[in-house]
C-alpha cells in the first residue's frame, strides 16, 4: 500500500484546519471548567464539569466563570450589574430597592434554623466601598452563602476578567444538565 503525494496533502489540509477550528472553538466559544470546592452547593457540586460559552455580557443570577487570581478561576453567581444598589436583609435580596427570590436558595434555607443564609450587607460593607456597583463590573456571590470566597470580600469583579457564563453540567454522565436561574 502506498499513499501518494496529493493524498498526503490532503490529510494535511484536513488536520490542519482540524486543529485550527479547534483552537479557535476553544479560544473564543466554548471551553470546558472543573467545579473545584462546595462554594456553589447545592447547585454546582465539587469536581463537576461544565461547558463555559465566552459569548455575550453575564446578566442578573448568570453563573460565570472568572479569574480571581493569575493561577485560579472561580465559579459564582452575578448578583449585581453595573450601577445595582445591592442589599441583603433579613435573608431577601433587594436589588435597587427591589425584593428578588431566588429560587436555587430555597433548599439551603430550608434546611437552616439557626441564623440566615446570607448576612445582611449593603455595597458599604464590602470592599466595593461605593452604593452602586462601579461601572464595568459584576457582584458576585456563591450559592453556598456561608462559606463563599466572593464580592463580599473580593470586591466587585471587572467584566474583562470574566472568562464568560456557564449553565451546562457534562460530567459526571448521571448529572448531565441545564442549570435554571
Amino acid at each position: 500500500m502506498t499513499i501518494d503525494k496529493k493524498e498526503l496533502w490532503d490529510w494535511g489540509k484536513a488536520l490542519f484546519i482540524a486543529f485550527l477550528l479547534a483552537f479557535i472553538v476553544r479560544s473564543f466559544l466554548l471551553s470546558p471548567i472543573v467545579v473545584d470546592g462546595e462554594s456553589m452547593e447545592s447547585t454546582l457540586e465539587d469536581q463537576e464539569r461544565m461547558i463555559v460559552t465566552k459569548i455575550g455580557e453575564p446578566k442578573r443570577f448568570d453563573i460565570v466563570v472568572f479569574h480571581a487570581t493569575e493561577e485560579k478561576d472561580y465559579i459564582k453567581r452575578v448578583i449585581g450589574l453595573p450601577g445595582d444598589r445591592i442589599e441583603y436583609k433579613d435573608d431577601i435580596l433587594y436589588v435597587n430597592g427591589i425584593a428578588y427570590e431566588e429560587p436555587y436558595l430555597d433548599d439551603q434555607k430550608a434546611s437552616i434554623t439557626d441564623a440566615p443564609l446570607t448576612e445582611s450587607f449593603t455595597l458599604l460593607d464590602t470592599p466595593v466601598k461605593g452604593e452602586t456597583v462601579p461601572k464595568g463590573h459584576v457582584f458576585v456571590m456563591g450559592d453556598n452563602r456561608r462559606i463563599s470566597d466572593d464580592s463580599r470580600d473580593l470586591g466587585a469583579i471587572p467584566m474583562d476578567q470574566i472568562v464568560g457564563t456557564t449553565n451546562v453540567v457534562y460530567w459526571p454522565l448521571s448529572e448531565m444538565r441545564i442549570i435554571r436561574k
